[in-house]
């Protein structure tokens, strides 16, 4: 089976749930509030956000939301992200589990710092 290629967010997020749409909808809004000149994207088939490069990536899975700040958005917020399944650059929110939203704010905001010093 091909996997779907997407072109756009709002196509990305049509094709799940209900209940994990209204998740990667907020997820998107905090990364819109935390990062107003970013600009929507797909980028290894996932919705990203870019100003100048990539900022962050998100995208649905069974049973988390990968959230993929790049390792520096990790190793800035250590402590915030201790309690959750990290790898290198990735963070996972389970979906039986309240997203934090303003967490994710804070990663963005730091990210846009971040690439535009």
């Amino acid at each position: 089976m091909e996997t779907k290629k997407y072109t756009s967010i709002d196509e990305y997020i049509a094709d799940f749930p209900e209940n994990v749409a209204i998740l990667l909808n907020k997820i998107r809004n905090c990364i819109q509030q935390s990062a107003p000149n970013a600009e929507e994207t797909i980028s290894y088939n996932m919705p990203a956000f870019k100003q100048k490069k990539v900022l962050v990536y998100f995208a649905a899975f069974k049973n988390h939301i990968g959230f993929y700040a790049l390792p520096s958005g990790n190793k800035a917020f250590q402590e915030e992200i201790f309690k959750y399944k990290t790898g290198k650059g990735s963070i996972q929110f389970p979906l039986n589990e309240e997203i934090p939203y303003e967490l994710i704010k804070k990663i963005v905001a730091f990210r846009v710092i971040e690439i535009n010093s």
